[in-house]
């Protein structure tokens, strides 16, 4: 099945997906592809929002105006180069922790949880890129997606991370 299909049924059936996924086998070029997939995404969910302070919005009053290329290539340097180091550690933390817990998976299973879990979430991810760079941070509505995506990304990953620490195959 397509990943934009996998996509889609994660937010009603995460488990089912994440089994499906393990079931392929320890396949560290699909979890990285994930991975950078997802921050490509949300690389790109940040141009509104950078498109809006480059204008001069949202910004204290007698502050410099940054130019839009610099702003883009800050987040570029987040999202592609230093949020994907962060996620291979917060992936084996998540992994200790369930080791503690009785976990019985690997760390390539936790990491895939993590990262599959931020590609399946990333729809939400544009939304609020797009609600943050046409309404700004002040919108109630802006921050109720940023929560909704939060809340959902915590919830598939949890179920997710339980599935692959439950199956110790992989």
């Amino acid at each position: 099945m397509a990943v934009s299909s996998d996509m889609m049924r994660t937010w009603r059936k995460p488990r089912e997906v994440m089994r499906k996924l393990l079931a392929r086998g320890q396949r560290e070029d699909l979890a990285l592809a994930f991975l950078m997939s997802a921050c490509v995404i949300i690389f790109v969910a940040q141009w509104p929002r950078l498109s809006r302070i480059a204008a001069g919005f949202d910004l204290p009053s007698g502050s410099v105006v940054p130019e839009l290329s610099q702003l883009v290539a800050y987040e570029f340097l987040g999202w592609l180069l230093v949020w994907p180091l962060m996620f291979y550690v917060i992936g084996g933390i998540s992994h200790a922790i369930a080791k503690l817990f009785g976990g019985q998976g690997t760390w390539y299973s936790a990491r895939l949880a993590l990262f599959w879990s931020l590609l399946a979430t990333t729809p939400a991810a544009l939304l609020y890129g797009l609600m943050a760079g046409f309404l700004g941070p002040i919108a109630a509505g802006t921050h109720l997606v940023g929560f909704f995506w939060l809340a959902a990304f915590a919830v598939i990953w949890l179920q997710t991370l339980r599935e692959a620490e439950r199956n110790s195959d992989v």
